[in-house]
């Protein structure tokens, strides 16, 4: 990362999220300045403590600097534990923003570019990109505010007490600078590396734990626990790689450290026997010299973690700065339904970064309240069509009405909330059949999804359970069988009650006895409303208003079940095929 790209994302990240804590960055700019002058104050106490103490032999003093000196370092400890608290809350407040941003943009981003992106790598922006943020408010801004002001502290205390060894201890920080700088470069672009290796292991981990069956069955444990061994070998080496490269400076700095004062005890020496400077005001400028040490080498590390915090601010903004290209637009009008009548008229789709078209100058016309079927080859179109409705996509070509309205041209969330989609793919919450089933309506009454589960053929099972409704059904719903995920998914949908029902192979991973009470709930799921059918297995759609026939995109053919088994080959063909096997 160059300066500016480096100056870019610190300034933004100061404008959007820091600048509106600017009264507490003052309060704890203020503890700092108390920190640095309880440290000066230390440093400065020796003298007459050595003078008065130990040279005059002053009682007085005896009882006063010793008290002095505690009071100091009290004021040191109480203020830099106050400013460390206030810095720790400021940057724990940022963190949770930038999370809660994420979280949101992730929910308003559209099908494609959420899918472009792998799962692990968004949960690696909340957790670890973040994280480099917070520990750059948290730490960073408190240590160049505190050292800082230490460090100017001391160095006046220094001028103060001896002009002379002060410009002699002053050769150091531009060297520190130096080292500080060459170092900056090179955290930068571990940390960068050490950013996409955590995400890589994220997403690993996600599919480890998503695929374990699969893994089993095919015994690939050895080959997965080699892969892991890789990532995470690969992750030690960038993570010790950052932490050789932070503390690099230390042996730099200790070497310059050891210079400076040999060379001050050596100067001071002939300055102290030719009578230029007193025994006290030594051990008293030594103090305060050992004591800048410590700001001197964290501000010589400090723009490493300025580096850390804005590679992580850069990603976290990339993710952010994504514009959905699918958005709700408050301008629109909302979706009003009379009929559920849905018209497609020449619409063509190319799913992003392919190019052969999934669909081709589509023409379908469903009726409102009817049931129509589309059925194809795998590959032919048909979730692509069913994906198009809800504006998952959008077609490159032509256009979808319902009821005569433009579904581009409507309120998102009013074309969606009269829209209910049951698919094969059955995303379950771990959570209880209950809040599973009112994810639909959140203000759902008891009566309204037990009513609802009636309709799904659920009632007899969800009443079988441990808990009733009450029970937990684990990670997307890994203690329920197939047919009762379905079932509690067609309750989800029954009580949404939307007039248009969307079935993307509702039935196609179920056996004969759960496909049959599966059927049945879908017939009182789709009663009177206009319901758009995916299934392979045909005679679930011998029923339908109207079938389409998909082949290759584009519609083949279009008639009831009798008429195409008459005039359609490649729906005979599939029915043939299906009745033989």
């Amino acid at each position: 990362m160059n300066y500016i790209t480096l100056k870019k994302n610190l300034l933004r990240l100061y404008h959007s999220y820091i600048k509106k804590y600017f009264d507490k960055l003052i309060l704890s700019l203020l503890l700092s300045l108390v920190v640095a002058g309880s440290t000066a104050a230390i440093a400065w106490l020796l003298d007459p403590a050595i003078e008065k103490m130990f040279m005059e032999q002053d009682k007085t003093m005896m009882l006063l600097i010793p008290v002095a000196i505690i009071l100091a370092f009290a004021g040191k400890g109480v203020s830099l534990y106050f400013a460390r608290v206030i810095l720790i809350k400021v940057g724990n407040e940022i963190v949770t923003t930038l999370q809660k941003q994420i979280a949101s943009t992730i929910l308003k981003s559209d099908i494609h570019t959420i899918e472009s992106k792998h799962s692990g790598k968004y949960i690696s922006n909340i957790m670890f990109d973040v994280g480099q943020v917070n520990t750059f408010v948290t730490n960073g801004v408190l240590n160049l505010m505190k050292d800082s002001l230490t460090l100017i502290v001391l160095v006046g205390l220094m001028f103060y007490q001896n002009w002379k060894l002060a410009f002699f201890a002053l050769l150091m920080m531009p060297l520190a600078a130096f080292v500080a700088k060459s170092l900056g470069k090179r955290i930068g672009k571990a940390t960068k590396q050490s950013i996409v290796l955590n995400a890589s292991l994220v997403s690993y981990l996600s599919e480890m734990l998503k695929g374990t069956r699969m893994i089993k069955i095919f015994q690939q444990e050895k080959f997965e626990t080699d892969r892991s061994n890789k990532i995470l070998t690969d992750n030690m080496d960038i993570r010790n790689k950052v932490a050789m490269i932070m503390i690099r400076a230390t042996p730099i700095m200790e070497l310059l450290t050891g210079i400076m004062i040999a060379g001050f005890i050596y100067y001071s020496g002939f300055m102290i026997t030719s009578g230029e400077m007193g025994i006290n005001n030594f051990f008293s400028f030594l103090t305060a010299m050992m004591l800048a040490y410590q700001p001197i080498r964290s501000l010589a590390t400090i723009n490493m973690m300025f580096y850390q915090g804005a590679t992580g601010a850069e990603r976290v903004f990339k993710v952010l700065d994504k514009e959905p290209d699918i958005k709700e637009n408050e301008n629109y009008p909302n979706l009003k339904i009379d009929t559920g009548d849905i018209e497609f008229e020449n619409v063509s789709f190319v799913y992003p970064e392919t190019e052969v078209a999934a669909v081709k100058n589509i023409n379908i016309s469903v009726k409102g309240g009817s049931t129509a079927a589309l059925v194809g080859h795998s590959g032919a179109g048909k979730s692509t069509i069913i994906n198009l409705i809800p504006r998952f996509y959008d077609p490159k070509e032509g256009g979808i009405k319902i009821d005569k309205q433009k579904i581009n041209e409507v309120s998102l969330v009013s074309l969606r909330k009269n829209i209910s989609l049951v698919s094969q793919d059955i995303m379950l919450f771990d959570d209880t059949v209950r809040a599973n089933i009112a994810y639909a309506k959140l203000d759902a009454s008891e009566e309204e999804i037990k009513k609802a589960c009636e309709f799904a053929a659920a009632s007899d099972f969800i009443n079988d359970l441990p808990k009733s409704y009450g029970t937990l059904i684990g990670e997307n719903g890994i203690r329920l069988s197939g047919g009762q995920k379905q079932r509690i998914s067609i309750a989800r949908a029954v009580l949404k009650n939307a007039p248009i029902i969307l079935l993307d192979e509702a039935t196609s991973s179920l056996d004969s006895e759960s496909e049959e009470k599966v059927q049945n709930a879908i017939i009182n799921l789709t009663k009177n409303k206009t319901t758009l059918v995916i299934a392979h297995r045909l005679s679930t759609i011998i029923r339908a208003d109207k079938i389409f026939v998909l082949n290759q995109g584009k519609i083949a053919d279009f008639g009831t079940h009798n008429e195409l088994l008459k005039n359609s080959m490649i729906y005979k063909n599939l029915y043939s095929k299906q009745l033989t096997a």
